[in-house]
């Protein structure tokens, strides 16, 4: 991030794909976002200081799901998982959207265990067993996190929205992006508007400028927020939110985080 804007709840999700990872981006980087006919593609993927540049740890893609524009899931191939990134690469069969996902879900705890503060990471499955019944101050947070990016082969096809925590719902269709020109999304929280969220963007290359230079905007009471894209190239787009809306009966609240990476065209 800006070296700061790896925000609590940044932070928190970037813990979910790789231990130890904090205040770093997260990111999943195409080799190409539109396509005229079907094809391959490539794809990294990493924890980084700055703007896909590979420079601190992979990103693990254990939850990673394709899912093709008739909503059939498709197998990435080639899957590798290197010191500084993951690659995969995706057969782009059939036209249309292509969405590609790490969606992931966890528990974090805080306690004291005989005046010792503790820390942990599980799921509702593993609670019971590894926090001990005579922890005192006991404080558990559910986490859900999502990181996605599109592809698009011929012409755009609309996509669904999951309706599972926070997540970005087009307006504008994410391949259908042009510097200059201002694009509208909507963000929602399990299908409802998310209104007066942050929503950050940063184009890539931050590591080669003085400034990172951030685009920064809040939802309207529909959830909605526009952008008008200053250049071509990469982006990363960046929102967080909290709420006490959990599904784990041991959390009393819930951070939610949503990241992509959109591409946006020249004139």
């Amino acid at each position: 991030m800006n070296r700061k804007l790896g925000l609590a709840a940044a932070a928190l999700a970037a813990a979910l794909y790789l231990p130890g990872a904090q205040a770093h981006n997260f990111w999943m980087l195409p080799s190409s976002t539109v396509m005229s006919s079907p094809q391959w593609i490539t794809v990294d993927a990493a924890v980084a200081n700055d703007f896909f540049y590979f420079n601190h740890q992979p990103l693990r893609l254990d939850n990673l799901a394709i899912t093709a524009p008739d909503g059939s899931s498709v197998a990435a191939e080639n899957m590798h998982r290197g010191k500084l990134r993951s690659v995969f690469d995706v057969n782009l069969a059939k036209p249309g959207t292509y969405r590609l996902a790490v969606a992931n879900q966890a528990l974090f705890a805080s306690y004291k265990l005989n005046g010792e503060r503790k820390r942990w990471r599980g799921t509702a499955a593993t609670f019971a067993k590894d926090i001990p019944a005579n922890a005192e101050e006991l404080d558990v947070t559910e986490s859900v996190s999502r990181l996605e990016t599109f592809v698009t082969v011929g012409k755009p096809s609309q996509l669904a929205p999951t309706n599972v925590g926070l997540e970005l719902v087009p307006v504008t269709h994410p391949n259908d992006l042009v510097s200059g020109e201002a694009a509208t999304f909507k963000l929602q929280v399990d299908g409802k508007p998310a209104a007066n969220i942050e929503v950050v963007m940063v184009s890539g290359g931050s590591r080669y400028r003085d400034k990172v230079g951030e685009i920064k905007v809040k939802t309207d009471a529909n959830g909605q927020f526009s952008v008008k894209w200053p250049q071509p190239g990469m982006y990363w787009l960046d929102a967080d939110a909290e709420d006490n809306k959990t599904s784990m009966p041991q959390a009393k609240k819930r951070r939610l985080a949503y990241t992509a990476t959109l591409e946006v065209m020249a004139q």
